[in-house]
This record gives C-alpha cells, structure tokens and sequence, in this order.
C-alpha cells in the first residue's frame, strides 16, 4: 500500500497560510518590538512538539530534500537532541511525581533549551520553508492555555498588552486534521490522531505502515523442533540387527525421541 497524504498536507499547509498572515498582521502592529530576521536562533532552542500531521509533514519533506552525508549529519544532530528532550521529560515526569505543582513544571519548560537538529552551522533553518507552526509564530505575543508568552528578544515588555496569537485554536485545528487522517487511513490505534512527539523524533522516525497501525505487528519466529522429532530413531550397538519397529522395545522407544540441545559442537547434552 502506498502511502499518499497529499490530500492531508494542502490542508495542514492552508492553516501554515494562515499562521503566516496572523504573524504578519502582529508584527505589521507591533513596529520594532518584533526583532525576528535571519541567523536569530532563539526559537530554534525552544522545547516544543508536533502533532502528527506536522511530523508527517516534516518527515517527508527532509527526506525528500536531503540525502547522504549531509542527511546523516541531520540525523546525528536530531538523536543527539532527542536524548536531550528525553532526559528533560523524565526530569519533568519525576518532578511531577515529586509533588512539583504543572504551572512551576510548565514554567521550567518554556525555559528549556534544546537546539532543534534542523539548525545548521550557520544558524539557519535547513527546512525553513517546511518549518511547523509553532516556528512560524515565534516572535509574536503567544498565549497557551490562559499563559502569555514573547520571544525575549522581542521589544515586548512584561505587563503590557498587545495583539496577541491564541495558540491553543491553531494547535485545535492541528489534533482535528491529525484526527482525521489517523481515521481516514484506518488504522487500529485509536489514539494515533493524539500523538504528540518532538521535531528530533519525527525525523527519526519512519512512518510506515506498521507504525501508523496499517499493518499487523510482525510476530516473532518460532523455534520448529519438528525435523528433530522426526529424524530416524538412534540406536544400540546390540541392536544393529534388530529388524522390528522402535515401538516394540522401551529402550528403542526412548531413544527414538531424543534431542540434542546446541549440538554436539556446542557442548550439547542429550536429554
């Protein structure tokens, strides 16, 4: 089966069309507190995840763009910031556990810095024109949840009010497309729709059809003892002459149903 998500990508890149408009409309109002131009690097250490149909759509846009060494290099970055983003979680998950209350734990996340695996040497974006949603409004006024939020390299001071871009609806949209192409493939995982990873992870991974529940889990081998069950009864010297089946006599019988555990070059021992 061939996986098409054409039909997904016009869609999700409708709401990127959208998202765009929205950051310039904020910016055209805000004059110079917005500070965003080339090489500025600050929301590419941001800690942040994609929806599934964003990790789709950057998946298969980075491996259509980059091959070789150039693409392993990518690769090498991203692992390298998925252990980092996994420690950070596990950090988060035991503060939680801990007692830490979800506003000092959010807190500490919106200062967490990860360099996204997409940035180059350069401090450039090696998918800019492929970069998702939330990198599209980085620079503007944010509010997530009911929490503001601005880039702090912006000209926004704390305190005061200015237009500002209600994440939580642009992310809504996000689950419901991601809801709807998990449901229009038909896969068996319910909750594929919901599936939250970050940027490193979703060039890491391959989505394919067993990962996206389209295909039956591989089952693993098992081990056919039949050939040894069969194979021709061992027998004793004093019964080289016998000419009777092996049922006829009990030390015959036995015999004819051993097994070689490892074989004989691995130290086997016959039970």
């Amino acid at each position: 089966m061939s996986l098409d998500f054409t039909e997904f990508f016009k869609k999700y890149e409708a709401i990127i069309g959208e998202a765009d408009k929205v950051f310039e409309t904020v910016k055209a109002q805000s004059g110079e507190r917005v500070r965003c131009k080339e090489g500025c690097s600050d929301c590419c250490h941001a800690l942040f995840d994609l929806t599934l149909i964003e990790a789709l759509y950057v998946n298969h846009h980075f491996n259509s763009a980059y091959s070789g060494l150039e693409r392993s290099r990518i690769l090498d970055r991203a692992d390298e910031a998925d252990r980092a983003v996994h420690k950070f979680k596990r950090d988060m998950f035991k503060a939680s556990q801990a007692g830490t209350s979800t506003e000092d734990i959010l807190r500490e996340a919106a200062r967490a810095k990860v360099r996204c695996p997409l940035l180059d040497d350069d401090d450039l974006c090696a998918l800019y024109a492929r970069r998702p949603v939330t990198c599209r409004i980085y620079g503007v006024p944010t509010a997530i949840g009911g929490a503001a939020h601005t880039c702090g390299r912006s000209g926004f001071e704390p305190g005061g009010k200015y237009p500002t871009v209600f994440l939580d609806k642009l992310q809504d949209r996000l689950y419901l497309l991601s809801h709807e192409l998990a449901t229009a493939i038909g896969s068996r995982y319910r909750e594929l729709g919901a599936v939250l990873v970050p940027l490193s992870m979703a060039l890491l991974t391959s989505y394919d059809e067993e990962y996206l529940g389209l295909a039956a889990p591989k089952a693993e081998p098992k081990p056919d003892f039949s050939a040894a069950l069969l194979k021709e009864p061992v027998k004793d010297e004093a019964c080289g002459s016998c000419d009777k089946d092996s049922s006829a006599c009990a030390s015959c019988k036995e015999k004819s149903f051993s097994i070689t555990i490892g074989g004989p070059d691995a130290g086997g021992k016959e039970d």
